[in-house]
């Protein structure tokens, strides 16, 4: 499995831009540090690292009185006009705030534009996600935000989050997602009334090489929205916390260690949806992201928050930081092929591969297999299996497998041998093992050659599902131990990953709150219509 030699779906200023199998995966961040940095690091922890914390926790417990006496018999749903002396609290918070992140060693925060009147943008739309530390424009300016109803909860933090009258989404509420999108919708239409609105479309964080899908949430009340750049211009990045990398009291470490911290905000003019749009708001979504990511020199790249559920599953068959799955992923949720895939589905699909025989099918025979006509997309998925124009659709059955449930690999091992496997005895062979393995890592090459010696103890030349198992217990560090890969596979920065199937959230500071749709961004809406 391999990046396919045709371009990748993204696009710079509106124009097609290619993407080599060396492009940087959003997903991941890798902070490398020189012996000077690593002396001034040290230096920083036991001088300023500690004073900075201790402080930054003071200014917050100064706070929350404020936040408290505020809030203090306030109705979540009432509109009431802003009071002299909460007009008062609200400027003495922010400039506690402001405080707070000063002694973060965020001294200046850089504006540009006009920040545009409730009245004028109900909602502001903020891009790129990358940090817990994107909470500084919402403190700037007090915008309400989406967050979870477990926040409202937390001692202290809570107090300050009601404050700012968020809108809450429930995760034990099976119909929070709709009733969100509805108060968004009536805060929007207030003509003013409610504060604005702060949205990260995104719906995660990222390390700002590219901006991601824009989930249609903010989009969905057809309202004018103002979108709003982030931008951390530091020598060093030690802000971005994504899926893979430093995790998140790591990061508040390595920035409370630096002496400055640059952080820019840009406002663009406030963007006014056509009808068109206001009828498909992923048209809607789609051009404003690509009018963001013009002002941001960045590439638009069509992957999601779902897409990076394949970065956090622990356990010996990680993927690596070039894996092929993300765009795999992409391709087959904008075909719909995800749609309604059980284990019952993937063990028929894994039935249909294996009575192939290991026939090598073309492009025209893998479409007819799909039941879906030749198009750009079933074109590119090819490409990624394909040798000499042709392609082993056991492969695809692989892939398939790990996109629809990555946190159960040995189920997607234990398939592919299923498919692999001789009828008299099970087993596999060496060539057979480095295609399954490859597959389900989502790269194109893997030394499997001493691996396999090490499996096939006695020699036989061929290995069972067993024999791998057997081993795997024995050794779970394979990968790294028989030097499989040309670069070590990262951990997961996430402490709550885990190998079940419990479905992770987000690691942005607001909820996703998005309708759940198996792919509401296509090619075909990505330019707006005259």
């Amino acid at each position: 499995m391999r990046f396919p030699n045709r371009k990748l779906h993204t696009a710079v200023d509106g124009e097609d831009a290619g993407v080599s199998a060396h492009f940087r995966n959003p997903f991941v961040h890798e902070l490398g540090f020189t012996p000077l940095q690593k002396l001034k690091m040290a230096v920083m922890t036991v001088t300023l690292f500690p004073v900075r914390l201790l402080f930054a926790a003071f200014m917050m417990l100064l706070a929350w009185p404020f936040a408290f006496v505020a809030t203090v018999g306030h109705s979540e749903d009432a509109v009431e006009p802003l009071s002299w002396w909460r007009w008062l609290v609200d400027l003495v918070l922010k400039a506690i705030m402001r405080a707070m992140w000063f002694s973060g060693g965020f001294h200046w925060v850089r504006v540009k534009g006009r920040p545009a009147l409730p009245s004028e943008a109900p909602i502001l739309t903020m891009a790129p996600h990358s940090s817990y530390f994107d909470a500084i424009p919402v403190t700037m300016t007090m915008a309400s935000i989406v967050m979870k109803a477990e926040s409202k909860d937390i001692p202290v933090w809570g107090t300050l989050i009601k404050f700012i009258r968020p809108v809450f989404v429930s995760r034990s509420d099976q119909d929070s997602r709709r009733k969100t999108v509805e108060e968004i919708k009536r805060r929007a239409c207030s003509d003013g009334e409610w504060p604005q609105i702060m949205i990260f479309p995104e719906g995660t964080c990222t390390n700002r090489s590219c901006l991601i899908a824009f989930k249609p949430g903010a989009f969905i009340p057809g309202v004018p929205v103002q979108p709003v750049l982030l931008r951390y211009p530091n020598e060093m990045d030690t802000i971005s916390w994504t899926w893979q990398g430093p995790g998140a009291f790591k990061i508040l470490w390595l920035t409370l260690c630096q002496l400055h911290n640059s952080v820019e905000i840009e406002y663009l003019p406030t963007y006014t949806p056509s009808e068109e749009e206001k009828k498909d708001p992923a048209l809607f979504a789609n051009n404003v992201r690509r009018i963001m990511a013009k002002a941001l020199g960045l590439p638009i790249i069509d992957y999601s928050f779902e897409d990076c559920q394949l970065a956090m599953a622990k356990g010996p068959l990680r993927l690596p930081r070039r894996t092929c799955f993300l765009e795999f992923a992409r391709l087959v949720r904008c075909l719909g092929l995800k749609t309604g895939v059980t284990d019952e589905v993937l063990h028929e699909e894994a039935s249909r591969a294996r009575k192939l025989c290991g026939s090598r099918l073309d492009v025209e025979g893998f479409s007819q297999y799909l039941n879906h006509p030749v198009t750009e997309a079933v074109q590119d998925i090819f490409s990624l299996f394909e040798e000499h124009g042709k392609m082993d659709v056991r492969e695809y059955v692989i892939g398939l497998s790990v996109v629809c449930r990555p946190f159960k690999y040995m189920e997607t091992i234990k398939l592919a041998f299923r498919m692999f496997e001789a009828q008299e005895d099970g087993a596999v062979v060496e060539d057979e093992l480095a295609v399954i393995l490859k597959t389900a890592l989502g790269i194109g090459d893997f030394a499997v050659c001493d691996l396999f010696r090490a499996i096939d103890c006695q020699d036989k030349g061929k290995i069972t599902f067993d024999d791998f198992c057997r081993f795997l217990e024995n050794c779970p560090d394979f990968v790294e131990q028989y030097h499989c890969l040309s670069e070590p596979i990262p951990q997961p920065s996430r402490e709550s990953t885990s190998t079940s199937e419990t479905q992770p959230s987000t690691n942005g500071f607001c909820a996703d709150f998005s309708p759940r749709d198996p792919c509401t961004h296509s090619a075909a809406h990505s330019k707006k219509q005259d």
